[in-house]
């Protein structure tokens, strides 16, 4: 019987990034997810592998960040591993690695290295802390990076813990975000000037970045510094989550006056819509509202709030989400081998894009990326072995 053989995976010739190479060094957290977004952008991204497997702990089959990409495995603390790197850095446009301060140097692809064999090299670095400070060595996760920049201290009820959001603020929209906006940017640099340069993006810098419209309203006098006492952290009656009568929840965002008009009447308590302008009648407003909400399971209220301006919404769960008919219509999540997940984001109306392929497996593109990149002929051969490590690692884990 002949030997079952893996499907070639092939560059991208959709998106706007089509023909940008981008290697990526591999890691957990935002890394992958940088290197994900400019893969749905159309980059033809080759993921380097360790020998041991990923660290998230999870099949690789179903990592969905490592959709659109290729996959080779290369033991960076071999002889040759260093050279291996460095010759996939001598063609591509974009490296990204994320590993602790001074790790990439000492294993020999650090930016001098790399720049010395392409000096156009965009060199982007993720990590938790940044590349100089006193934490800079530290180890760290999401959590902790948005607990020293005042993110987290803003979330949840006044009288509970700061609520953590996932890993979603910190290690995605403070740190693989701004990692790709720093690339791009570097980009255009590169070639409209011909030098490379080093992206340094820390998740504590781009999380306290988000906050800019926070400070200055902070500084103007119109946010408290503490939580739950604000117009958008929940302290107002109509910026927020009520609990309905079967356990679920709808979000309220009526803010401006005929929305929260829209909101009250609807509501069945327009009444009480003065109350909005008078923040001793807050309390009373809340209990009001929430007693409302509670009459009525939520999808109930969402029937009443259809086809309004009310700005209230259902709370749906990560397995509803794709089914809600908005969604659905604009297709924001797609299935892919059997995996529903987010699809590509932004849309393009010129070089749209789309999940090409599935999570690449460790070391499964080899062969591909020898062709299709030029590399030297000692690339060949199988790959390493890779098994999957069940050990979660940090994100800067050398």
């Amino acid at each position: 019987m002949p030997e079952a053989k893996t499907p070639t995976r092939t560059p991208s010739t959709e998106g706007p990034l089509a023909g940008v190479r981008v290697v990526e060094l591999a890691g957990i957290g935002p890394g992958p997810f940088a290197a994900m977004l400019l893969a749905d952008l159309g980059a033809d991204v080759v993921r380097v592998d360790r020998p041991g497997g990923p660290g998230l702990g999870i099949d690789p089959a179903h990592d969905v960040t490592n959709r659109n990409k290729r996959s080779v495995v290369v033991d960076l603390k071999a002889p040759d591993g260093p050279a291996r790197v460095l010759d996939l850095a001598e063609r591509a446009d974009v490296l990204i690695e994320g590993y602790r301060p001074g790790v990439a140097e000492r294993l020999g692809v650090g930016p001098r290295d790399c720049h010395a064999r392409n000096p156009r090299l965009v060199y982007g670095r993720m990590t938790g802390w940044g590349q100089e400070g006193p934490l800079a060595r530290r180890a760290g996760h999401d959590i902790g990076y948005i607990a020293l920049t005042g993110t987290l201290g803003m979330t949840g009820a006044p009288d509970a813990p700061p609520a953590a959001p996932a890993n979603l603020l910190g290690d995605y929209a403070g740190g693989s975000l701004y990692l790709v906006v720093g690339i791009l940017a570097a980009l255009h640099h590169a070639r409209e000037d011909g030098t490379g340069q080093v992206v340094d993006a820390a998740i504590v810098d781009g999380t306290a970045h988000l906050s800019a419209m926070i400070h200055g309203m902070l500084a103007a006098g119109a946010w408290q510094d503490r939580r739950g006492a604000n117009l958008l952290d929940g302290g107002c009656p109509f910026y927020g989550t009520y609990e309905t009568a079967d356990g679920r929840y709808m979000a309220v965002g009526a803010l401006e006056p005929q929305f929260y008009a829209e909101f009250m009447r609807l509501l069945g308590i327009p009444d009480l819509a003065p109350a909005r302008d008078d923040p001793a009648r807050w309390p009373e407003l809340r209990a009001a509202v929430a007693a409302r909400f509670k009459s009525g399971t939520r999808d109930e209220w969402t029937a009443v709030f259809a086809d309004s301006d009310a700005c209230t919404a259902p709370v749906l769960s990560l397995r509803e989400a794709p089914h809600h008919p908005h969604l659905a219509a604009r297709s924001t999540f797609t299935e892919h081998d059997g995996i529903t997940q987010p699809a590509p984001a932004p849309r393009f109306s010129a070089t749209p894009t789309t999940v090409r392929t599935g999570p690449a497996l460790p070391g499964a593109d080899t062969e591909a990326v020898v062709r299709d990149w030029g590399l030297p002929r000692a690339w060949g051969g199988p790959a390493p072995a890779s098994l999957p490590n069940p050990n979660p690692a940090v994100h800067n884990p050398q």
